[in-house]
């Protein structure tokens, strides 16, 4: 008896060019998605049928995305294939390939169809900050200095060589401060330029809650895992700042 294709389990492959490779930033917490790199091109491996139909691909620059069948990579709905599937890759998955940094860009639509391009724009009216981004070679003498009462209310987490502090209140130190709005981290003094769309971000980025949109005023973000932010203390800051990881 013949087997019916449409219980089969698919299975997705996608390729980007290098150059693109900051914006899979963008679903870097997919776990069960693998990645690796064949000269001048990332491929990718793993993903589920709800995430191969997401915003969070379709907004990927250079993106495509293929269904393997007999070894053979098809583009959506095409009956011929496009080229053989890579072989003799070294596969990783994706959240410890990439490292946790800024992309250059990304063009914020929420969702391809309706277009609608994400901005910052400078607000009207002032909230209170709830987070700091400093450079770590700033401040590194300056985190034994404070009292630990002030660093006990204190989370933070590293992006690349500068430090993300989350908390009330803030600490005395140079840097870039943020407010929240749903869950989104918001350069000081900027908000949406239409407020309504803070709710269906989130919906749309960060449907389990379990991440802060951090915002740049150009409009580019970056996710960052809740779970990544530990207790700050002048112990963890030194380690931290001697091995620049999480230990």
């Amino acid at each position: 008896m013949a087997e019916d294709p449409s219980k089969c389990v698919k299975e997705f492959w996608a390729e980007l060019p290098r150059a693109n490779e900051d914006f899979l930033g963008a679903i870097r917490d997919w776990k069960n998605v693998q990645i690796a790199v064949d000269d001048d091109t990332v491929w990718l491996k793993g993903f589920t049928e709800e995430q191969a139909v997401s915003a969070d691909i379709r907004q990927l620059p250079n993106f495509i995305l293929y269904e393997l069948r007999n070894g053979l990579l098809f583009k959506k709905e095409a009956l011929v294939p496009s080229k053989k599937m890579r072989t003799a890759l070294l596969w990783s998955p994706i959240d410890k390939a990439l490292r946790l940094t800024f992309p250059a860009s990304n063009n914020n639509y929420f969702g391809i169809s309706e277009k609608v391009e994400v901005r910052l724009k400078p607000g009207n009216e002032e909230y209170p900050a709830v987070s700091l981004l400093s450079s770590i070679t700033e401040i590194k003498d300056s985190i034994p200095a404070q009292p630990n009462f002030k660093l006990d209310k204190i989370e933070w987490t590293v992006i690349d060589d500068k430090a993300l502090f989350l908390g009330t209140p803030l600490l005395s130190l140079p840097g870039k401060t943020y407010w929240t709005r749903d869950g989104h981290l918001l350069p000081s003094g900027f908000d949406f330029e239409f407020k309504n769309l803070s709710s269906l971000l989130q919906q749309q980025y960060n449907k389990m809650s379990d991440k802060w949109l951090l915002w740049n005023e150009d409009g580019t973000y970056l996710p960052i895992k809740k779970e990544n932010f530990r207790k700050l203390s002048v112990s963890s800051f030194r380690l931290t700042e001697k091995t620049k990881e999480w230990i």
